[in-house]
């Protein structure tokens, strides 16, 4: 792959570059590379908190803090999002919920990052999308992208989805990368491709799955033409998959070591 260096604008540093490969040519336009003091929170211009502990919509055990004993910084240019068993707020879990809602959102592009993921029954890893107007129409008609979800039970599976109206919840549509090897023993890049009528799921660059505008169900809307808000998360327990055990190992953490946005060169 040839990559060549420009300019690039984030939050804190101005950089670019342009990438050449056989899905085309990207040129990068945003970026968090994690990089600052250890224990520290991520970057408050690009990355806030969720806060509480109902649920989220899927039953999930965990209270997610805005502490840095759950969400921080390594020191080492990753950010790392640690669940933990502990009594807090009423939950006996809690973990860290980061999102770009209102700070930064991405429409048609490459998105993607490299991720470490925890393992353990009960643990729930994932880098996820949801539509800007998500607080105007709600949720499913915003439209939902998944770009990384993993039951930690099965750490040979990664799991890319899509939820829209008519299609949400247990009946959202989607495919899976199967590995010989757990991907909780380390880092890989995590990537969706969005253009105006698909969309393609990778792993390490491998393409696993790609959905078309006409295959989502019939008389259902395609919800996947605005722009977006990133979520970094690691829930505990949930409709997803089953719930921790006195056996689970706790805490775990998630290292992502960046997120980058590209949009594609015409």
């Amino acid at each position: 792959m040839l990559i060549s260096v420009v300019w690039m604008i984030t939050g804190c540093d101005t950089v670019s570059e342009t990438t050449s490969g056989p899905q085309g040519d990207w040129q990068l336009v945003w970026e968090d590379e994690f990089d600052g003091d250890a224990n520290t929170p991520p970057n408050p211009e690009v990355w806030k908190h969720d806060v509480g502990g109902n649920g989220w919509g899927n039953n999930q055990l965990e209270y997610n803090t805005d502490r840095t004993d759950n969400v921080r910084l390594t020191g080492e240019g990753q950010l790392e999002i640690v669940a933990q068993r502990e009594e807090y707020e009423g939950n006996a879990y809690t973990s860290g919920r980061i999102l770009t809602e209102g700070l930064w959102e991405g429409g048609y592009g490459r998105y993607e990052a490299r991720i470490q993921v925890p393992q353990g029954q009960g643990v729930w890893p994932a880098f996820w999308m949801l539509g800007a107007d998500f607080e105007t129409v709600g949720w499913p008609t915003c439209g939902e992208i998944d770009i990384l979800e993993m039951r930690g039970d099965d750490p040979f599976i990664v799991h890319g989805t899509v939820h829209g109206p008519g299609y949400s919840g247990g009946e959202g549509v989607g495919g899976s990368y199967e590995s010989g090897v757990s991907f909780a023993e380390g880092f890989h890049i995590f990537r969706v491709d969005i253009d105006p009528d698909h969309i393609s799921w990778y792993l390490d660059d491998e393409e696993f799955f790609t959905l078309r505008s006409g295959e989502v169900p019939e008389g259902a809307p395609w919800a996947f033409d605005g722009e977006y808000f990133l979520l970094l998360n690691v829930a505990v327990g949930g409709q997803f998959l089953d719930d921790p055990t006195e056996d689970t190992e706790f805490p775990v953490s998630m290292l992502v070591d960046y997120v980058r946005y590209y949009k594609r060169i015409e």
